[in-house]
């Protein structure tokens, strides 16, 4: 019974047997036989070659001469298949014009569908008279041939096929359903571009000229289309052509029933009273005999219900009795939907009925149950009692890794947001851990028991699970218990001391994870028997989260997105309270001093919020004298087509207050950059500083140089030291600063790389320049290379920034990023040239 006809065919035997084709007395039902091999073999993914395909072709092309009907149409669909080339298909054109304007109408239609298949642009304008004329031919099947050609036509040569119109719509008047159906189809593919004619087919169809279900239905779709399109369904009143929707529900073919009843529910903002029908007819559906009707009202009424539970529980009913289906796709559907519809009181009825029924279902309708029953224990968080145990009863089941997932993901989801369920559900995860096979579902409850146990009223009773996890799971899991471990000593003060016992004891494990994890925790939170306070930044370091970007992304991962300051303390603040550190050493209140907090505060500002991605932020540039009335630093950011100055101000007079402070800066000196906006700052009291902004637009990605002279403006206001209060009336004043530059290194980000000499090799050889240049007297190598470092701005590589004593010759290696993300590597070599004199390469 299991014999397949095509058991063991082999491309060189078949190839073989094609030569029966060049047979003088041709076998018409062995040539079929053969034919059919080699469409089975096409179709399995077989690939001929170019010798090949031309020999079966040709070989083919010589079964013209048979007249039976069985073996000309086995020829059609096999010369379909191979598409020829260009200069192969000339020989076929021929038999195949002939065919289509033969008497017999099998030939007709089949030669269209092939000629159409094979032909480019050219034959096709010879050929089209003839396609005009099947179109309308009486006979549907020829009709059809070409209509459904037009269709696949549409896609390579559209002018020839818009030329057919009066055609194709004569034949949507057509009494063939099939002829309808696909005339419909091809003029509303002619015609999609234009929203005015699709309007006008569909007005004028909808008055009734459509017999074919099927074309109804399509009809339908090219409704619903023009109701979405349609503007009148932001006005108030009758939506245009529901009554042709809700008429097509009367219709005697099931499948124009079911069609409208779904364009209905599909509706943009649908009313209740608008599904009413809909939903009545779909309720019919359930009860009917056809197993695929049932299915179909079922699952339409499942997306009902996710945003009209209530139209949806007139069928609650019809429903439940559909829990016991033979079908289980139809059961399940049923389910989840009467848990979307369910109220409160029903939810009890129905979780029984659910228990008997999950074990006769496979794990992907498990999950779409187990969603459902989550989204129902948010609607009634009453009943999380009986929904949590449900899942905790089907967690113990039998299952695979992805339905077990889907319970715990419900599980915490529900634990996030019911906070009366947490305890109970964090129990019933670590009684599943107790006894899970999948290594990362323990993992991932450890994490999450070791984030949300620590804030439960008794966070000690779940230290046995986390602990026996240590003796009995894998090393992955056991170096997952001690990080749960860790967060519980760090976030309850009164366990700390026992859990740094069961610390200990992982100190010992055969896993080096397992051991550097038990070691790190016991030595950053006081393991050595001493209990002291953990400090927020300890738990921070220990189990804060990463400042990398890690979300998956289509782009590849650069490192240069990371952020590679340290984060320091404040050393000022620690060691003298008593005294406040002036001006600008007062760290607490000072500018954002990471590249992170730089492109933060630039974006929030929303006249440069449009300048792109912040490309490097220049270390503070002073430009006042120490011990002045006013410090003034400024940071030069720069991106692609702009600079951004921000001067960080700070007032040190007690008795004054600065008021609309502005930087006016004069950039006659640098050609190239043009002012485009400025931030003044409103108001500047005494020590505690503030920033004013000015923007530059320079041409892009270009390291435009410069020099800027930049004045302080502002408007001076007396302050009485004693009440602390400004006088109203204030006095404008200017203040000069020091002069600014912006030089090629401010272009320069500095990165290192790890093996310097690998990168130099895995560059490209067009890229490389080499130059010579003499240095002039200077005071010492050592001091020539580091004006060099820093004239260059570059991240010296592998220590090379240091000259040794007494050397006269040294060679330093320098990596960065130049704008416009170009790596850039340099390999400088000094030497001294005479006495003082340095020459470089």
């Amino acid at each position: 019974a299991d014999y397949s006809p095509f058991l063991g065919i082999e491309k060189g035997a078949v190839l073989q047997e094609a030569r029966v084709f060049n047979d003088p007395q041709l076998d018409p039902r062995r040539c079929s036989q053969v034919i059919t091999k080699l469409l089975y073999l096409l179709n399995q993914g077989e690939t001929f070659t170019k010798v090949e395909a031309t020999e079966v072709f040709f070989a083919v092309t010589k079964l013209f001469q048979s007249k039976d009907i069985g073996l000309r149409r086995m020829v059609y669909v096999m010369i379909k298949e191979l598409s020829p080339s260009a200069d192969e298909v000339i020989i076929v054109t021929s038999s195949l014009m002939k065919d289509m304007t033969s008497k017999t109408d099998m030939y007709r239609a089949n030669a269209i569908r092939v000629l159409c298949r094979i032909t480019d642009g050219t034959l096709l304008t010879q050929i089209e008279r003839y396609l005009k004329q099947a179109i309308v031919d009486k006979n549907p099947v020829v009709a059809s041939a070409a209509l459904v050609s037009g269709i696949h036509l549409l896609q390579t040569n559209p002018e020839i096929v818009k030329r057919w119109s009066n055609e194709v719509q004569e034949a949507v008047q057509s009494r063939a359903a099939l002829v309808q159906f696909h005339a419909l189809a091809l003029l509303h593919q002619i015609r999609q571009n234009d929203r005015l004619a699709v309007n006008k087919l569909v007005s004028s169809l909808t008055k009734g000229s459509v017999r074919s279900p099927l074309a109804q239905c399509l009809l339908i779709r090219y409704t619903s289309q023009v109701i979405r399109e349609s503007a009148n369904n932001n006005q108030a009143g009758d939506r245009p052509f529901y009554d042709f929707l809700e008429g097509c529900l009367r219709h005697k073919a099931e499948m124009v029933i079911f069609e409208a009843a779904r364009a209905i529910t599909e509706l943009n903002g649908v009313t209740s009273r608008e599904l009413t029908p809909a939903i009545t007819v779909l309720q019919l559906f359930l009860s009917s005999s056809k197993p695929v009707l049932r299915f179909a009202a079922v699952r339409t009424l499942n997306k009902v219900a996710m945003t009209h539970p209530m139209a949806v529980t007139n069928c609650n009913i019809d429903m439940e009795s559909l829990i016991s289906d033979q079908n289980r796709s139809i059961a399940t559907l049923a389910i989840t939907t009467l848990l979307k519809t369910g109220n409160e009181s029903s939810v009890d009825r129905l979780m029984k009925q659910i228990t008997n029924f999950m074990s006769d279902i496979a794990d992907e309708f498990k999950i779409v149950v187990v969603e459902a029953i989550r989204s129902l224990c948010l609607k009634f968080p009453l009943k999380h009692r009986s929904l949590m145990n449900f899942l905790s009863n089907i967690l113990r089941e039998e299952g695979g890794f992805e339905y077990k997932k889907a319970i715990v993901d419900s599980i915490v989801i529900l634990i996030r947001d019911i906070p009366e369920a947490k305890e109970s559900g964090l129990l019933h995860l670590c009684e599943f851990i107790e006894d899970c096979e999948f290594t990362y579902l323990s993992t991932q409850i450890l994490h999450f028991l070791g984030i949300e146990g620590p804030k439960t009223s008794d966070p000690s009773k779940y230290i046995r699970y986390i602990y026996n996890r240590v003796h009995l799971e894998n090393a992955t899991v056991r170096a997952g218990a001690v990080s749960t471990l860790a967060k519980f000593g760090a976030m309850v003060d009164t366990l700390k001391p026992r859990v740094f016992v069961l610390l200990r004891r992982c100190l010992f494990d055969n896993d080096d994870e397992v051991r550097d994890r038990a070691t790190l925790y016991l030595n950053t939170l006081g393991g050595d028997g001493a209990v002291v306070e953990t400090g927020e930044d300890v738990k921070e370091f220990l189990f804060g989260s990463l400042d990398i970007p890690l979300e998956p992304s289509e782009e590849a991962f650069d490192i240069n997105s990371v952020p590679k300051e340290v984060k320091t303390q404040p050393l000022a603040e620690k060691k003298a309270p008593g005294k406040k550190p002036i001006g600008l050493g007062a760290p607490p209140a000072g500018p954002p001093s990471t590249v992170d907090a730089y492109e933060k505060l630039l974006s929030s500002i929303p006249e440069f919020a449009n300048f792109g991605k912040l490309f490097k932020s220049s270390a503070p540039v002073e430009l006042t004298e120490a011990e002045t009335e006013y410090a003034v630093n400024v940071v030069k950011h720069i991106f692609d087509g702009h600079v951004v100055f921000q001067y960080n101000c700070t007032n040190t007079i007690p008795e004054q207050l600065l008021e609309n402070v502005t930087v006016i800066v004069d950039a006659s000196e640098a050609e190239e950059f043009a002012e485009v906006a400025s931030k003044p700052l409103r108001s500047l009291p005494y020590d505690s500083p503030g920033q004013t902004f000015v923007a530059f637009e320079k041409p892009e990605g270009v390291p435009a140089i410069g020099k800027f002279s930049n004045m302080l403006r502002f408007i001076v206001k007396e302050v009485d030291p004693s009440t602390g209060e400004a006088e109203d009336d204030g006095v404008e004043d200017e203040y000069q600063l020091e002069e600014l530059e912006v030089v090629a290194a401010d272009y320069m980000l500095k990165v290192g790389v790890s093996n310097f000499r690998n990168a130099w090799e895995t560059m490209d050889a067009d890229c490389e320049r080499v130059d010579e240049y003499g240095l002039g007297p200077r005071e010492s190598l050592a001091e020539a290379v580091n004006a060099v470092i820093n004239l260059l701005g570059m991240q010296p590589c592998e220590g090379t920034e240091v000259v040794p004593n007494n050397s006269r010759s040294h060679t330093c290696l320098l990596s960065g990023v130049y704008i416009g993300n170009v790596k850039v590597l340099v390999r400088l070599q000094f030497g001294l040239d005479g006495p003082k004199d340095v020459a470089m390469k």
